[in-house]
């Protein structure tokens, strides 16, 4: 097996919006896996829990933003950060074979889970045949 060195991704911060809070907002860290029945997503928001997570969808844009207190990071010296502190905000446009109606979230430990299920016109489905 070969060795390989795991590197950290530099978190990205987002432009082009006017924030109207203050400080940094990034991009999270999405991971995005496709089953035959759905799509899943999670994002990494670490300081964001779920009072504090907003996902909507308009007009087939799904967009997650996360809100971290930076009350809980006042007064504090980093001795070593991996991470900045600051908001979350990403943006995706859906496939029309997402049921939009049926999409599911969840927040644990700072990762936001989203279910989006395919629509019954995009799952696998086995077609008769007969003979003629």
């Amino acid at each position: 097996m070969a060795k390989q060195e795991v590197a950290a991704p530099k978190k990205q911060e987002v432009a082009g919006e006017e924030q109207t809070r203050a400080g940094r907002t990034f991009a999270p860290q999405v991971d995005i896996c496709e089953t035959p029945e759905g799509l899943w997503l999670w994002a990494d928001m670490p300081g964001v829990d779920d009072k504090s997570v907003e996902v909507r969808l308009d007009e087939g844009v799904l967009t997650i933003q996360g809100q971290v207190s930076l009350e809980d990071y006042e007064n504090l010296t980093p001795v070593y950060t991996e991470y900045n502190v600051g908001n979350y905000f990403r943006r995706f446009s859906l496939s029309q074979d997402v049921d939009t109606d049926h999409i599911k979230g969840r927040m644990n430990n700072g990762v936001l889970q989203l279910e989006l299920p395919k629509s019954a016109r995009a799952k696998p489905r086995r077609i008769e045949v007969t003979v003629s």
